[in-house]
């Protein structure tokens, strides 16, 4: 899925000299051999939460999107899924590696497949009901899965038309037309025919997309600001870019949800506060603060702060994000139709200073392929052996070979939250000849922005998480040209159409042994490097420092580090306002 959208400045002096010098990938090791950014990783901290107060969400930014057709962004989808909607299964509330493990939740199950996996069937648990008291059907989960084929919906997870038999041309269910391949033959059985045999089927069913929306419910794009809930709260007030007030679903029923706790009675989202503000006030956590956390990650600056303060590090979680951020060049047009082109800016890219910009070793790891660590048994391969502060020299023969002996010149979209990061991109390719004019945009309209192929910039920095650990729902999302859209595009920022990547990926999704398939996938994210679409740059960790009131808190790893709504809730929730 979608990476979330940065939300880090560059780094100053003293964040770099506190983090530890950026000369090698890996993490940022104390004099115990720790990084001090990851000593909660994988546990909870804070103790068990107590039910009720308010829990307090302080941001920078609004919501990409909340509407189930259209939530496909990182931190968007873990808030949205584990406290307003419900999917068929989804993946268990519990820090570390079991935070990868599916569970069911509206399914009763994890599905059955039937005709070698070509058809799944799903049966819905009895009991599980809207907000207004009413039965969720399996026809209202077939109503989401086509309405995000709706023109009018872009940006959502595509599964269902990658793999849904008859989908093409598809454009959703306006004027009554249905897919015949999602049959509800009662309220709570819904039946998915493929096109293809898709054994990881259940994973897809995680996503927004198999969320239950009621037709009478849809308000085509304006449904956004008020999804009707099947899930532990429903919105109470929604003034965009300001404040998301949630309150308890009194028709909730945790016999029916072995996944959220739901202790806070409210959840209230401050929006449009600046990054430092935020920061400082959480370490700080005085008052209303101390029941309050970070929508963003914290600011490598910040970690000057917070690294050396051993009582705040009590308080921080900081998990691997498993996304991987890189450069994407659009591939089809000049001058980034020339692989040589490509290829000098990956020589030109000082990944180094781009780690320093990032908050340094302890935040991050440098990436050497597109596939995140864990999609390779722990450790990227390092194919291209390029050195990590990029190789100036090589890059310019590259260009003079392209006939730009003199460089060239090219804009760049990143999120507000990225500039520090694309200022040392920036720096890096200028050694080379290769001006890049920075355009920042805010992080709620980003991909929406980079998702117009007629009207973007040549290169973006963004990048990729998978949606579970298989290389199938990494790099065909990202290099598969046959998904690309005109707007709402995803993934494949880079518009790579290379027909004989997109034939080795089919024969790779029909392979049958797994085992085969992933070392395949591996190998298949070196030829594609080799054809350098897309420079990777960082995988990330994603730093949050907790009121000292919070309780329950880990970063999900499924969810990109991002803290997990459905345990999270206060130590005292007498001392919690907002």
């Amino acid at each position: 899925m979608n990476k979330r959208t940065g939300t880090a400045l560059a780094a100053v002096a003293a964040a770099a000299l506190t983090l530890g010098s950026a000369g090698c990938s890996g993490d940022q090791q104390s004099a115990g051999g720790k990084n001090p950014a990851a000593v909660h990783e994988g546990t909870a901290i804070g103790g068990t939460p107590q039910k009720g107060g308010t829990l307090t969400v302080l941001s920078n930014q609004d919501f990409t999107h909340l509407d189930p057709a259209r939530n496909w962004v990182m931190n968007d989808m873990d808030f949205g899924t584990r406290l307003l909607y419900r999917t068929l299964v989804t993946y268990k509330a519990a820090p570390g590696k079991q935070g990868s493990e599916l569970t069911p939740d509206l399914a009763t199950d994890l599905g059955t497949p039937s005709a070698g996996a070509r058809t799944w069937t799903f049966h819905l648990k009895p009991g599980v009901k809207y907000e207004d008291g009413s039965p969720v059907t399996a026809r209202d989960v077939k109503y989401n899965v086509e309405r995000s084929f709706s023109p009018d919906l872009p940006g959502g997870a595509d599964y269902a038309a990658r793999y849904l038999a008859g989908a093409e041309g598809y454009r959703g269910p306006a004027e009554g037309k249905h897919l015949d391949s999602v049959r509800t033959p009662d309220d709570r059985t819904i039946v998915f025919d493929l096109r293809k045999p898709f054994a990881e089927f259940p994973y897809a069913t995680v996503m927004p997309t198999f969320a239950p929306v009621p037709q009478a419910q849809d308000k085509g794009p304006q449904y956004d600001n008020r999804p009707f809930s099947s899930g532990p709260y429903k919105i109470e007030s929604y003034a965009r870019g300001k404040k998301l007030v949630l309150v308890r679903n009194e028709h909730w029923s945790a016999a029916t949800d072995d996944v959220r706790k739901a202790y806070p009675d409210r959840l209230v989202v401050v929006m449009g506060l600046k990054a430092n503000q935020i920061d400082d006030r959480l370490t700080a956590s005085r008052g209303a603060d101390a029941s309050a956390v970070s929508w963003g990650a914290l600011r490598p600056e910040s970690g000057a702060k917070v690294l050396p303060d051993a009582k705040v590090r009590e308080r921080l979680i900081a998990e691997s994000t498993n996304c991987t951020d890189m450069v994407q060049m659009h591939t089809g047009r000049a001058p980034f139709d020339d692989v040589r082109v490509r290829r000098a800016v990956q020589y030109a890219l000082d990944r180094d200073a781009v780690l320093t910009a990032s908050g340094g070793p302890a935040f991050n790891d440098l990436s050497t392929a597109y596939m995140p660590a864990s999609l390779f048994g722990g450790k990227q391969p390092d194919t291209l052996g390029i050195p990590v502060t990029g190789d100036t020299e090589k890059a310019r023969q590259l260009l003079k070979e392209a006939g730009k002996p003199d460089g060239f010149t090219t804009r760049m979209t990143v999120s507000t939250g990225d500039k520090g990061r694309a200022e040392a991109i920036q720096q890096s390719l200028a050694k080379a000849g290769i001006k890049v004019t920075i355009e920042t945009v805010d992080p709620s309209a980003f991909y929406a922005t980079i998702g117009d192929t007629g009207n973007r910039t040549d290169l973006v920095y963004t990048g990729w998480c998978p949606d579970y650990p298989s290389g199938s729902t990494f790099l065909p999302f990202v290099f598969d040209g046959r998904f690309i859209k005109e707007k709402g595009n995803s993934g494949n920022h880079s518009l790579f159409r290379d027909d004989a990547t997109m034939k080795r990926m089919d024969e790779i999704a029909a392979m049958t042994d797994t085992g085969e398939a992933a070392k395949a996938w591996q190998r298949l994210d070196g030829e594609i490097l080799a054809k350098a679409p897309a420079v990777p740059v960082l995988v990330r960790r994603w730093p949050l420092v907790l009121g000292s009131n919070i309780a329950g808190a880990y970063g999900h790893t499924s969810f990109g580090g991002q803290l997990d709504y459905a345990t999270a809730g206060l130590k005292d929730p007498a001392k919690s306002r907002d």
